[in-house]
């Protein structure tokens, strides 16, 4: 059996069906019916052969040889000789406790976000960078909220909110602006809004530990943002909340808003550095920066501690942060 699979990849191999020589629509059409044959496997105990999970997933027979066999070789599956059939393999287990675990890290993430969303009648978002701008990752609101009504996978300006302001502001200065002169060649209207406001937003966060934006992104809206270093990403994730400016002026922000939000981000920072051993375990390790820093007059030691409770940046190697989004 074995034997013949070689064969056959081999003859696959001549013929052009392997991923080398396929174009994208088939290549995308190849990991979804990978997918179907592992979906056929529901318990870790499951045990089939090829005409079993052929009639399971409604896929040829040859279709599905070829599947497994290329399964097998990756670890998502094992082959039993005795048999003749095939169980699910430990890559496809790790994969899978993984997976569970990051839901896991992304429900509590959400639970406090909503902690926070009932004290406020706003929209409260967890956002990662992609590039010039931010997408929700995890978002909360009350039933009361008003004005503003992202959801996941909403994508927001860089330039033009208290996220994007937050995030630019905790990149080390010497990123931040290479940043922003990406952003004046590729997107010069949004670096006209951001690049005046660069250094209020850093004393801003160094001062107070968030920075606010008022009017900026709606002038109905007032928002308020706390960047958090986050190892699984390797940069800076934001927490934002916007509210309506009638209701929640500047002063409010900060008299009101922005003890909640600051603990909040204690609370997810700490859960993201507890969480990075489990839920990634692929990044590059990183040392903790020992510096001193002023908030409100007052000289805090960084070292262990998150970049939140510094109140500042922490120096981060330049490959991880150019972009801000991972690419250089």
């Amino acid at each position: 059996m074995v034997g013949n699979m070689g064969r056959r990849s081999e003859r696959l191999s001549r013929q052009g069906v392997l991923a080398g020589e396929a174009g994208e629509g088939d290549v995308i059409q190849v990991v979804s019916r990978a997918f179907d044959v592992l979906r056929c496997f529901e318990g870790h105990e499951a045990r089939l052969g090829n005409l079993e999970i052929s009639n399971r997933c409604g896929l040829p027979r040859s279709t599905v040889s070829r599947l497994t066999h290329t399964l097998t070789r990756m670890g998502q599956l094992v082959y039993l000789p005795r048999d003749q059939k095939y169980r699910i393999g430990p890559s496809a287990v790790a994969m899978s406790a993984s997976m569970m675990k990051g839901a896991q890290l992304r429900s509590m993430i959400r639970q406090r976000l909503q902690e926070v969303a009932e004290q406020l009648p706003g929209t409260v978002g967890f956002v990662v960078p992609d590039r010039f701008h931010l997408v929700y990752l995890q978002f909360a609101r009350s039933a009361t909220a008003l004005g503003l009504h992202e959801g996941t996978g909403s994508r927001i300006s860089m330039a033009s909110t208290a996220a994007g302001a937050a995030y630019t502001a905790a990149l080390a200065p010497e990123v931040g602006d290479t940043f922003i002169a990406d952003m004046e060649r590729e997107a010069p209207e949004a670096a006209k809004i951001l690049r005046p406001r660069i250094e209020a937003n850093r004393q801003s966060l160094r001062e107070h530990g968030y920075v606010v934006a008022c009017g900026l992104w709606s002038p109905h809206i007032n928002g308020l943002a706390v960047p958090i270093w986050s190892p699984q990403y390797q940069t800076f994730v934001v927490i934002t909340i916007g509210l309506l400016s009638a209701m929640y002026d500047e002063q409010r922000l900060h008299a009101e808003v922005a003890p909640l939000m600051l603990a909040l981000g204690r609370s997810l920072g700490s859960l993201l550095e507890g969480a990075e051993g489990d839920v990634f375990n692929n990044r590059i390790p990183r040392k903790p920066v020992a510096m001193a820093v002023h908030n409100n007059n007052k000289p805090i030691n960084s070292e262990g501690v998150n970049d939140l409770e510094a109140g500042t940046r922490r120096a981060r190697p330049a490959r991880s942060l150019r972009a801000g989004d991972g690419r250089r």
